[in-house]
């Protein structure tokens, strides 16, 4: 290789050639050496060859296969849609790219990473030399040594390329092979597997796919087994440049089984042969998705930084429903560390409901979905769109807010267009307007009354935006009352001697765009009004109502007639349609700990966040007595409880993110006579939004989303707007309309805003 040293330095130096070498004349073939009628199929009966830079992506390169048209045959195809013109590689070790030579021409071999495992694309090089033939070998050997070392391949000599070079595998005598019945007709799983290449089963252990984790040795599995089937193994193959898909593995068996330790501990584990090639804990960063349209359960894995995702397909509706159900409980047990039997059955069908995708919700529109609801399920770039985005508009702050403390806290206004972010114990005013974002002013050393500096932890609006309420972190006893306008805590609200004050709402949900003067708050069990107009003691005695138990209320939320939503760590939900009295409903925990809950203004609807998903309940009574009733109001039959929904991100969409997923407190929505359309949250850099008018049609996971550089505090809509979303990033506060979220893939969960569009404001 070392005789094109001086051409391989012209070309290769050159990172404004986007073309690195050309072979003009060839022809393309798909190889299936496992089909006897159709082994060798011509895709390019005249084409050319070329190795080029990728687009806006260092050290990336691209085979590219162009189909050649003679004179006169591209205007009959003028006209046809389907036509390929070309294929486009992404070149890395994971090509297996080889040479060869058929009936005396040379030829270019490589993988079909879309294709079953045996199938092969192969470039026959019409007419070409020997020297040519090896030039462009050596073109390919750099770019994928470029593609994995990320540094330039100007300088290497042929020693450095020979690990590239493939070799064929050494031939080993595999296991038997075993196949699991397709699931059965009418399922759409055959129109999932028509789009995405389905190989025959085998053993995950060929290159390019999944393999064992190096971390799990080979063993013998030695828990005991709750259940065991075999399934089809699949594993998300990603790729930064061409997206990815869920690569089958083979056919294994899958374990669902509890650890030998003392508690509630299960895994999951899939073996072959009694060997286990894969081992993971349950817990709640798993984001376990279940898909009864393609019988499957997938779930995310995390290790050494980062996210893998994984699925198992399971062979008939009885199995899959049997895992459903004992991976539902095992989830619960780990979560509460109790045993399920310890609950009564009708608060086992509620949280066995909450994986039921399949309910219809009542009052559901009855109208066709423009998108395809199966064929994305293993696809997540289905629909990519090269639109661009419209920048969001930021206003850097004056240098005295750059302080080393981050925003925490975002409250939007409802009066005069303006939002405020706690940052430290600073608090930045901001106008919006349109798309604008304006700083306006800065509240400077957040101080009680007595001078004493502090940084809140939690802050609310009041009295139509003259005032905003303060918690102190280090006196929980107290409110603090700040005059918005003199930009100054004003006094000083002794709510109880000896009860904590943890959470605060509104009296109800449109309260602070009016003069009303009390307040709702929370301790860890207790629900109480405070009133500020009464002296000394601000807790209201009459309206004090103190709970039995270790309750652990982590939020409350008010609809717009004053009937209370309560939430706690432990992840039960109670509906009061006042304070002082017992719940009207009390839901029970899926298990895991909410940490946030908002209200339609009717009440109808609520959603929680835990942190890995979002929770969404309808409160309307569809059965019995009460029917058409609201859950504030009545009981539910206990046979016939609200059917909870889970709002979740996608597996291999995690796996794209590659962060652990932690959700903000999702907000629907809010306007006075206006109705709740969309609700919104975040986790990371990521800004997610759900239609909710499709959620109510059951399309749970059709979300949009948008990626910043920094991380985001909050976001919320603003009042009165369903459209325009202001977020708190880390250093930034921005504005975006919701028409700029987009359908997750691999362009909007891996595209950053360009760098000049952040400023760290303050």
């Amino acid at each position: 290789m070392n005789i094109f040293r001086n051409l391989m330095g012209r070309v290769w130096q050159d990172p404004n050639a986007a073309e690195v070498l050309k072979i003009s004349t060839g022809q393309l073939y798909l190889v299936r050496p496992g089909n006897i009628r159709s082994s060798r199929e011509c895709i390019y009966n005249e084409a050319m060859a070329t190795i080029r830079r990728a687009p806006a992506a260092e050290h990336n390169f691209e085979l590219v296969i162009t189909r050649v048209y003679e004179e006169g045959d591209q205007e009959l195809l003028e006209d046809d849609s389907e036509t390929d013109e070309e294929r486009t590689f992404l070149i890395g070790e994971e090509l297996e790219f080889r040479t060869g030579q058929t009936d005396g021409e040379p030829t270019f071999i490589w993988r079909d990473l879309y294709g079953d495992i045996d199938e092969l694309f192969e470039y026959v090089a019409t007419g070409t030399n020997e020297p040519t033939k090896a030039f462009f070998e050596t073109c390919m050997y750099r770019a994928m040594y470029e593609r994995k070392y990320r540094v330039s391949a100007d300088q290497l000599g042929d020693a450095d390329l020979e690990e590239f070079i493939w070799r064929p595998p050494t031939v080993q005598k595999p296991p038997p092979r075993r196949k699991v019945a397709r699931p059965p007709s009418g399922s759409s799983v055959e129109e999932v597997t028509s789009a995405v290449a389905m190989p025959e089963p085998e053993v995950p252990s060929s290159k390019g796919k999944a393999k064992a984790e190096p971390d799990i040795p080979v063993t013998s599995l030695g828990d005991p087994m709750i259940v065991s089937t075999e399934v089809e193994l699949y594993y998300w193959v990603q790729d930064n440049e061409d997206g990815g898909q869920f690569s089958h593995q083979g056919v294994v068996t899958a374990h669902l089984v509890k650890r030998k330790v003392s508690g509630f501990h299960y895994a999951l584990a899939a073996s072959v042969d009694d060997n286990l090639i894969l081992h993971h804990d349950m817990e709640p960063n798993m984001n376990p998705r279940w898909s009864p349209k393609l019988l499957s359960l997938t779930w995310n894995h995390v290790t050494n930084n980062e996210v893998n995702s994984w699925l198992f397909r399971f062979p008939s509706q009885e199995l899959y429903h049997e895992w459903c159900a004992k991976f539902t409980q095992a989830a619960w047990e780990t979560l509460h560390q109790v045993s399920w039997e310890k609950i009564k059955e009708d608060e086992q069908n509620y949280v066995m409901s909450s994986n039921n995708e399949d309910v219809e919700m009542l009052d559901a529109e009855d109208e066709e979905d423009d998108e395809d609801e199966v064929a994305s399920e293993l696809d997540p770039d289905a629909g990519e769109s090269e639109e661009e985005e419209e920048d969001e508009d930021d206003q850097e702050l004056p240098p005295s807010m750059k302080s080393g403390d981050k925003n925490s806290r975002l409250t939007v206004g409802y009066k005069g267009d303006r939002s405020y972010v706690v940052r430290g114990n600073n608090i930045g005013v901001f106008n919006h307007s349109d798309r604008d974002v304006k700083y306006y002013a800065t509240i400077s050393r957040i101080a009680t009354p007595k001078g004493k500096e502090f940084k809140p932890k939690n802050v609310m609006l009041h009295d139509q935006d003259t005032k905003m309420i303060l918690m102190n972190p280090s006196d929980p006893n107290s409110l603090y009352n700040m005059d918005i306008e003199r930009g100054k805590v004003v006094e000083e609200w002794k709510v109880h001697d000896d009860i904590a004050v943890d959470h605060i709402a509104p009296d109800n949900k449109f309260a602070q765009t009016t003069p009303e003067q009390t307040l709702v708050g929370a301790s860890h069990n207790a629900l109480f009004r405070i009133d500020p107009r009464v002296s000394g003691i601000k807790m209201v005695d009459s309206q004090y109502k103190q709970y039995t138990g270790k309750n652990k209320f982590s939020g409350v939320t008010t609809t717009a007639s004053g009937k209370l939503a309560v939430a706690s760590e432990k992840g039960d939900i109670r509906l009061f349609d006042s304070i002082g009295k017992n719940a009207k409903t009390a839901l029970p925990p899926l298990g895991d700990p909410i940490l946030g809950i908002d209200t339609t203004a009717d009440g109808r609807w609520i959603v929680a966040t835990t942190k890995t998903y979002l929770l969404l309940i309808d409160t309307l009574i569809g059965e019995g007595r009460y029917a058409g009733s609201l859950g504030f109001d009545r009981s539910f039959p206990a046979n016939a409880k609200p059917i909870p929904r889970r709002l979740q991100l996608r597996n291999e969409h995690v796996a794209y993110m590659n962060h652990d997923i932690s959700l903000t407190p999702a907000r629907f929505n809010m306007g006075e006579g206006q109705e709740e359309n969309a609700i919104v949250t975040s986790t990371g850099q990521f800004v997610i939004a759900w239609d909710f008018a499709k959620v109510k049609k059951g399309l749970l996971d059709r979300y949009e989303i948008k990626k910043y550089e920094d991380h985001v505090v909050q976001d919320n809509f603003k009042f009165g707007d369903d459209k325009e979303i202001i977020v708190a990033l880390s250093n930034n506060v921005l504005a975006v309309n919701k028409k700029n979220l987009v359908k997750p893939n691999r362009r909007s969960l891996g595209a950053l805003m360009k760098k000049s569009d952040i400023v760290n404001t303050y």
